[in-house]
């Protein structure tokens, strides 16, 4: 479904009056549907997403000074303590993410 899809989507582009319009609406639909009912993503918490960044940039808790000493950010991964509004401005902007992801 997605091939042909994809075919449909280099077919029809953005035009809407396209006589495939529906066809590709339809299907792109038929497909979203299935992945939100096969592939669900769990919420993830502000601590998960943090140990997410570190592991996948191979960081320490020693790494993220932006935030406090190593004691406040093992803090903040074992949940003791919350981030501050500060804290997200600056771990959002060193990785690069929307602040909305520590909040």
């Amino acid at each position: 479904m997605v091939k042909i899809l994809d075919a449909l989507v280099d077919e029809v582009g953005n035009n809407q009056n396209h006589k495939l319009a529906p066809a590709m609406e339809t299907i792109g639909n038929l497909i979203a549907n299935y992945e939100n009912r096969e592939y669900k993503i769990k919420d993830a918490s502000p601590i998960d997403v943090l140990k997410y960044l570190m592991h996948e940039q191979d960081l320490k808790q020693s790494d993220l000074k932006e935030i406090g000493s190593q004691g406040v950010v093992s803090e903040i991964l074992t949940g003791k303590r919350t981030f501050n509004l500060e804290q997200i401005k600056k771990i959002s902007s060193k990785f690069q993410v929307s602040p909305l992801v520590f909040i």
